[in-house]
């Protein structure tokens, strides 16, 4: 069982979430980022998180009552102030953390704290944000690592990875360690995207690129989302995230605090006040 959240009423007492949910009128994002219309709203999800309680040291929870999902072809943004447990979010969806409370599905499978192996076999592919490429090896050899599972389909999944990032092909026999963190980055979605993925997890894409590198970033996602892929994407550049994602989440203190399409978020009063101005001059 998760924890309640506490917040304080107008009158200054401690109440529940839940408590203020029936005592206020939720704005729309407010109302589907709690429990009720989460279980309402993921129904037949293709990946689904329900009231994750995890964290990376016994006794200290990031995610305490954490609730996400993520519908066949959408590309969904998760965004909210550092320490709110983003990252985190992703890395319990993919196994990498201990999940002491709830479940994660796909296609109503339960996956929860499967190993990473089982999981690249089932079609997630996950590029972390750091050290997300082998900079010993060509980038050829990166994709060849990428497909280790399916050795046979190497060049079918290396010609569709190189219509999407034609650096790629023109580079094959350079050292992933001589590009610039742009590049390498491309290199890391491109080996994500060998095994055939329908869903991939990117933790902050964007992070240390310069902008116009950001932006090359988001346009592929996009592209790549296009194909079929649906994509679960952590960022901290909020603003670019809402303008190319069909929904984003809100996280606050490990929980959400909103959901909505990228659209509604951006022009949410609340968000804006509270989230965005906030992000936008961490950026």
């Amino acid at each position: 069982m998760s924890e309640p959240v506490f917040e304080v009423d107008e009158t200054g007492e401690e109440v529940t979430r839940a408590d203020l949910a029936e005592s206020a009128e939720l704005s729309p994002a407010e109302k589907a980022a709690t429990r009720e219309e989460h279980v309402r709203l993921a129904e037949g999800a293709l990946v689904r998180a329900d009231d994750l309680i995890a964290g990376y040291v016994p006794g200290v929870n990031i995610l305490r009552g954490c609730d996400f999902y993520l519908q066949e072809g959408e590309l969904v943004g998760i965004i909210g102030p550092n320490g709110a447990g983003k990252s985190t979010l992703l890395k319990a969806l993919f196994g990498l953390i201990p999940v002491r409370s709830g479940a994660v599905t796909l296609r109503g499978e339960n996956i929860t704290s499967a190993p990473a192996h089982r999981l690249v076999s089932l079609g997630v592919g996950y590029v972390p944000q750091n050290n997300n490429v082998f900079p010993s090896l060509t980038l050829e050899e990166n994709m060849q690592m990428g497909v280790y599972l399916r050795p046979k389909t190497f060049k079918e999944r290396f010609d569709y990875v190189v219509d999407l990032f034609p650096l790629l092909g023109e580079r094959r026999k350079a050292k992933a360690g001589t590009l610039s963190g742009g590049e390498r980055q491309m290199v890391a979605m491109g080996r994500a995207l060998m095994m055939d993925p329908s869903v991939l997890l990117l933790d902050e894409p964007s992070a240390g690129l310069s902008p116009a590198y950001q932006d090359e970033v988001f346009i592929r996602c996009r592209r790549i989302n296009a194909t079929g892929v649906s994509i679960i994407m952590v960022e901290q550049n909020a603003r670019r995230c809402l303008q190319i994602c069909d929904r984003g989440y809100v996280l606050d203190q490990g929980r959400n605090a909103y959901t909505d399409t990228g659209a509604s978020l951006m022009n949410d009063p609340k968000v804006i006040e509270l989230y965005l101005g906030t992000l936008a001059k961490a950026q």
